[in-house]
């Protein structure tokens, strides 16, 4: 049987941050001082106490949906991390929590820019 894929499908690129993170790999492999900003994934194993934290909230029933700017108690821990490391005192109404560092951007973007719009980085 000959499946014939959609127009859409065919139109589909190669992920670019997949292709950053493959050629950040690469380059580290050969010994070069690489920082990676692609896919967002960590070069190191999950600290247990994580892992454990992951482990308790499923064993309390913490499997579902929440707000989505993040919980009170995210935010509160967001709010006390910057106070305690950074000096910077921030209110629940000033902290997003999101899905990655690329969805934020994505939002932030669509909420505040236009078509023809500068944005200096």
């Amino acid at each position: 049987m000959d499946i014939k894929l959609s127009q859409r499908v065919q139109s589909i690129k190669p992920s670019p941050t997949l292709a950053i993170t493959a050629r950040a790999a690469a380059l580290k492999a050969e010994g070069k001082d690489i920082i990676g900003l692609g896919a967002g994934e960590p070069d190191f194993d999950t600290p247990n106490h994580i892992k454990q934290a992951a482990i308790d909230a499923i064993n309390n029933g913490f499997t579902k949906y929440t707000a989505v700017d993040g919980t009170a108690e995210l935010k509160q821990a967001v709010i006390d991390k910057f106070l305690r490391d950074n000096g910077l005192d921030y209110q629940a109404n000033q902290v997003l929590v999101s899905v990655g560092g690329k969805q934020s951007f994505f939002n932030l973007t669509q909420a505040l820019l236009d078509e023809g719009d500068e944005v200096i980085i």
